[in-house]
């Protein structure tokens, strides 16, 4: 099977699947977002957001959601603080971007690779079993049972592969980590690569993150000109390299199986699983994949020892957590906190409130998650406490939405968005979330339908929780469960 699979790295044509990516051709005129973050801001410029709905292509987040309604001309950092007892993720940018190599060796780049060059690599899975670090990109899977289960396969090839793909509107983590420490996550793929056995790895980077792929391509030269990546790094019996791979503009690559199956220029739908990607990944070898955030820890814990991790934060979820704060906040940007803060705490101590309006209700994850209403805001930030209350940690994107925004119209909003990203390979995702999209359009443009209506929609709800093969449609199903759920007396006139 391996010798009938064209390996389409660097030069990569998508053209027998051109029609599945929406940015394949991407006209590189002036574009605006028309995500989740920028349309419950869109009262903060209606002529932006007007035309943004206009436009013939759909971008549903560039990384700038705390200035929305975004365009692809915004330039700007966000604010960036500390509020976790150790700055693990933001902590070596929150002074300013450390992108070229000098910056990143000034500020101890590397010296975790070196160190763990010298650690037997059974050790070094260990040690993230026992930090506890668990994936920061959505579903929360512990992040050492990954490790050892490529570790512990046999064959003589492995890959590492570094899912950039940061789709969830609201979500700007990922972007700033790499346009500002590029560096960080090379050498974290490296400590990767060793601790499993792989020699080459991969960045699947999204489209929409332009200069993220140019801080990239010029640290991928420098660390392969100093000896970083190639062969026998740190005059070790060690070889790896990194190849980046930019996306054409498809949500669902987000999803592990369907990133594979994108770097080997198939279209991009979910793999059924088993067999899982650490057995039978890319190009059919073992592979491990984790995202920007996760491996960006992976320094800190070489250096600091897993121990020291799994002592921040509380319950199950460990370590700290950056978040990405909408533009409605008063004070919007990245923020690392450590789990067990609470929702509230996020609100009113960090965000410092809403610039205006009255606070309806949040999505941390999203939009593919769940609603939080305000009642439930002493709900601590974790990952089992977010799944009790029908929320999501996600990739920590915080959208906060207030009485401008009906619930119809962001059901509306967000079924729209599922419909346009499905792969279209599950059946109740690919026509349930269509028609749910359709049946909040009818309600929008004439105020209610019939109340029987409202049963086939729970139907097909239910069909996407039960049925869909990843988390674009049980993501649907969550959110839609939430916003019947705290927003019944609101949507029950939609319905008579």
């Amino acid at each position: 099977m391996l010798a009938t699979v064209k390996r389409m790295t660097g030069k990569r044509s998508f053209e027998h699947i051109d029609s599945f990516y929406h940015l394949a051709r991407r006209d590189e005129a002036e574009q605006l977002c028309h995500g989740t973050a920028c349309f419950v801001a869109r009262h903060q410029n209606p002529g932006r957001w007007t035309a943004a709905v206009s436009q013939e292509q759909h971008l549903y987040c560039l990384g700038n959601c705390f200035g929305s309604p975004a365009s692809t001309s915004d330039v700007g950092r966000p604010r960036m603080r500390i509020h976790s007892r150790e700055p693990i993720v933001l902590g070596p940018i929150i002074e300013g971007p450390v992108s070229s190599l000098a910056a990143a060796i000034a500020r101890g780049g590397y010296r975790a690779l070196e160190q763990a060059l010298g650690v037997p690599r059974p050790e070094l899975v260990r040690a993230v079993e026992l930090s506890a670090l668990r994936g920061r990109g959505g579903a929360g899977f512990p992040t050492g049972k990954k490790w050892r289960a490529v570790a512990e396969q046999k064959g003589p090839e492995k890959f590492v592969v570094a899912n950039a793909d940061e789709g969830d509107p609201g979500a700007y983590i990922d972007r700033f980590l790499l346009e500002d420490d590029p560096h960080r996550l090379i050498e974290a793929m490296a400590i990767a690569g060793y601790a499993v056995g792989a020699a080459k790895g991969y960045i699947y980077l999204r489209k929409e993150y332009p200069r993220a792929r140019a801080t990239l391509d010029q640290a991928l030269v420098e660390a392969r000109r100093e000896g970083f990546l190639g062969q026998r790094i740190f005059h070790r019996d060690f070889t790896f390299d990194v190849e980046l791979i930019v996306g054409q503009g498809s949500y669902v690559c987000g999803e592990e199986t369907a990133l594979l199956n994108s770097i080997e220029g198939r279209r991009p739908e979910v793999r059924l699983r088993p067999p899982y990607p650490s057995e039978s990944g890319l190009f059919r070898r073992p592979t491990l994949i984790n995202n920007v955030e996760t491996l960006a820890n992976i320094p800190w814990i070489v250096r600091n020892g897993g121990e020291a991790f799994r002592r921040l934060g509380f319950s199950n979820s460990r370590g700290t957590k950056v978040l990405s704060l909408n533009s409605l906040f008063h004070a919007p940007g990245l923020y690392e906190v450590d789990f067990g803060i609470t929702i509230r705490q996020i609100v009113e101590e960090i965000g410092g409130g809403l610039k205006s309006g009255a606070l309806k209700g949040l999505i941390i994850g999203g939009p593919l998650a769940g609603i939080i209403p305000p009642h439930l805001f002493d709900t601590p930030l974790g990952f089992e406490e977010l799944a009790g209350i029908g929320a999501s940690v996600g990739h920590g994107g915080v959208i906060a939405f207030d009485e401008r925004t009906s619930i119809a119209e962001l059901v509306y909003h967000v079924f729209e968005f599922g419909a346009f990203e499905s792969c279209g390979k599950c059946t109740p995702c690919r026509l349930g979330s269509r028609q749910v999209e359709r049946l909040f359009q009818r309600i929008l443009e004439i105020g209610h339908v019939a109340a029987r209506e409202k049963k086939e929609c729970m139907e097909i709800v239910s069909a996407l929780a039960m049925t869909s093969l990843c988390g674009l449609g049980t993501g649907l199903a969550e959110f839609a469960r939430s916003a019947l759920r705290h927003y019944a007396e609101e949507l029950e006139t939609c319905f008579s």
